[in-house]
């Protein structure tokens, strides 16, 4: 049977090495993927950099993103520094979103990417981001 100190030094080196598998390498493509390389993450930082702030707001998004993984890219978004939350209402708890400067830092790449889309991928052009007040 474990003692309480081995078994807390057993989780503790558990949890350094998936902390060090988090990062496949130091390769700067690879370290941008790792934060948003999946599926769905650069089309919530789209979302909000066209104006969504809520989390009903990310739901009507035409992709149908699922709840459970809408929540979890909000909480990875902002605890990678690329969004933040700010409480609007205390009952019922309700959180609304913002770009980062870090998250700022991402569009010209995603200008880049819609670019890229409208030519070689199908995509069609978006309409104008209306300036918020």
């Amino acid at each position: 049977m474990w003692s309480d100190l081995h078994f807390a030094s057993y989780i503790c080196r558990l949890l350094l090495i998936m902390t060090a598998r988090a990062r496949r390498s130091r390769c700067p493509v690879a370290c941008t993927l790792d934060v948003l390389g999946d599926r769905w993450s650069l089309l919530v930082v789209r979302d909000v950099m066209r104006g969504k702030r809520r989390y009903a707001e990310f739901l009507d998004s035409p992709e149908g993103i699922p709840t459970n993984i809408l929540a979890e890219r909000l909480k990875r978004l902002v605890a990678k520094g690329v969004i933040r939350s700010r409480r609007y209402s205390q009952h019922p708890p309700r959180v609304e979103y913002e770009l980062t400067p870090r998250g700022e830092d991402l569009r010209p790449i995603m200008r880049a990417m819609v670019d890229w889309g409208v030519r070689h991928a199908g995509g069609r052009t978006p309409p104008p981001v209306t300036p918020l007040n």
